[in-house]
């Protein structure tokens, strides 16, 4: 019989050994866009209905374009990340595993467009 505490069953990553880094990983790009979105609307808003010209110039500054790469990247993560724990606790069997799929694929290819869209703006 083993005498163990619950700290000493509950020490690691869980049952699953995924749980603590997605944690984690929820919370810092969190954190990522508790900093990130009020440096874009910062450095987007001053462009707010401007021309087209306009924007071309002020996104091919170096600062702006960052921010707004870095804000979709984090963004486009983090709702990936929280999409699939909503699907973890309200699916089952295979139709989890679609959905799964069809999110990280839905977000990969946001963020791709929208990456493709910057550059293209900024270039």
């Amino acid at each position: 019989m083993a005498y163990m505490t619950d700290r000493k069953r509950a020490e690691g990553l869980g049952s699953a050994k995924s749980g603590t880094d997605h944690f984690w990983a929820m919370t810092k790009s969190s954190v990522g866009l508790l900093i990130l979105v009020p440096l874009f609307i910062f450095t987007f808003g001053p462009v707010l209905g401007s021309s087209y010209d306009e924007v071309v110039a002020w996104y091919s500054r170096p600062f702006p374009a960052i921010v707004a790469a870095l804000t979709l990247a984090v963004g486009w993560i983090h709702f990936k990340m929280g999409a699939q724990v909503m699907i973890e606790d309200y699916c089952q069997g295979i139709v989890r595993h679609a959905l799964i799929i069809a999110v990280t694929c839905i977000s990969y290819a946001a963020l791709a467009a929208g990456l493709f869209a910057l550059v293209r703006l900024a270039l």
